[in-house]
């Protein structure tokens, strides 16, 4: 397989995600050269993350596929990385102004970081297409997933008034815990992995979904319905 075809194997199923969840914002869509932006960040901190993992793996000894891979040098540094660029970047940002903004720059960071990691994975199997299917239907739409779930939060700790700071470090806990749990589920189920995977994903989208749809429900920029106009 050719570069061109296997670059777009890798990208397709983080743009397509990026525009579904994009798309999602009913009221008041973020600026396009921001939610780029983010992007564009996610791809970078792929390679200060994957510097700090060496270290992790080589100074704390940690074998790869065991728990405490899976959660401390996997998870971690990933999440509280993305955690960080959201907050010091876009959290105070006059572009967030409603709760479903941070779904959207959260899940634009994860995917930026989820995309390059992919090409890499893509260019290293290249000529299995199989690989490339797993690699979209999984660890990129799991990086969505956990997108999804810090910046509700995000949106939360913004907007609620009360518990910001609890709705900041659930964006961080929450995202740690459901992406360790999923690293660690494909590292000890090597031939009965999607037994457990298919349930966890199934979740994880309905989850991620009711939280789009609650996000958008408490928007301060919801406008009435013609029918509510009427009614009124």
């Amino acid at each position: 397989m050719s570069v061109l075809p296997i670059l777009t194997a890798a990208i397709a199923p983080g743009a397509a995600l990026l525009c579904y969840f994009y798309l999602k914002d009913r009221y008041q869509p973020e600026p396009v050269s921001l939610v780029l932006r983010m992007f564009f960040f996610g791809v970078l901190l792929v390679f200060p993350i994957m510097v700090l993992q060496r270290a992790l793996v080589l100074g704390l000894g940690l074998g790869e596929g065991s728990f405490l891979f899976s959660f401390l040098a996997s998870s971690l540094p990933e999440e509280f990385f993305k955690w960080f660029l959201v907050y010091f970047v876009i959290y105070k940002h006059t572009s967030f102004d409603e709760p479903y903004d941070g779904i959207v720059y959260s899940v634009a960071v994860s995917l930026g970081f989820a995309t390059l990691e992919n090409v890499f994975y893509a260019f290293l199997h290249g000529t299995d297409f199989s690989f490339l299917l797993w690699r979209a239907f999984l660890p990129v739409s799991g990086h969505a997933m956990f997108g999804v779930i810090m910046g509700y939060h995000f949106g939360k700790a913004k907007f609620s008034g009360t518990g910001s700071s609890k709705h900041l470090l659930y964006a961080l806990l929450l995202p740690f815990f459901w992406h360790g749990t999923f690293d660690y589920i494909l590292a000890v189920t090597k031939t009965y992995w999607v037994w457990f995977m298919a349930p966890l994903m199934v979740f994880l989208w309905v989850r991620s979904l009711l939280k789009v749809n609650r996000a958008n429900a408490k928007s301060p920029l919801r406008m009435v319905t013609r029918e509510e106009q009427i009614k009124i």
